[in-house]
């Protein structure tokens, strides 16, 4: 599936949304996606990717504002994610303008990924934040990695790893496989 424009971005998010629910990605189970929590932000948050690429600021503005009242979420215009950004819960997400991430990044509610003196973390591929958990500064989360709930992240999480607790302290193997892509 081709992922570089707005439409195959946003049918790349429904799917990997649709695995994560329901184990499967057919037509019947995205539609049933369509209905959950959290796929209205996703959705405007791929417009106002879209928008803030094309540099059409008052649009992307627009996006964003809507996002935070109808989707309850903070995301930056400038935020960064790969294919297969998933909200699984919308509800008080905040992420910073500058954070990059990768492709199948999963995030639960009330998550913050934000930004310490003007540095963003940066996401790998096949990612899960469990809810509540803070992901914070100049941090690199590496590939196929765990951030339990209610984590603090402010050091560096290595590929296949679990990060829990505050702060977070790295466990080796990851507890659980994140979905890989299909």
């Amino acid at each position: 599936m081709k992922h570089s424009g707005l439409i195959g971005r946003i049918a790349s998010d429904m799917a990997a949304k649709a695995r994560w629910l329901y184990g499967d990605a057919t037509p019947k189970m995205i539609l049933k996606t369509l209905a959950t929590d959290g796929t209205f932000a996703m959705i405007v948050y791929r417009l106002m990717q879209w928008a803030h690429r094309w540099r059409l600021a008052p649009l992307a503005m627009l996006f964003n504002k809507i996002n935070v009242v109808f989707g309850q979420c903070i995301i930056g215009r400038g935020a960064d994610f790969g294919p297969g950004f998933v909200l699984i819960h919308s509800q008080g997400v905040v992420i910073n303008s500058a954070v990059r991430g990768g492709q199948q990044v999963y995030v639960e509610h009330q998550v913050t990924i934000g930004a310490e003196r003007n540095q963003s973390p940066v996401l790998g591929d096949r990612v899960f934040i469990g809810a509540g958990a803070k992901v914070i500064g100049a941090v690199r989360v590496g590939n196929d990695t765990r951030i339990g709930a209610n984590a603090v992240v402010i050091c560096d999480v290595p590929d296949g790893a679990t990060a829990v607790g505050v702060p977070a302290r790295i466990v080796f193997p990851a507890a659980a496989s994140v979905p890989t892509p299909l």
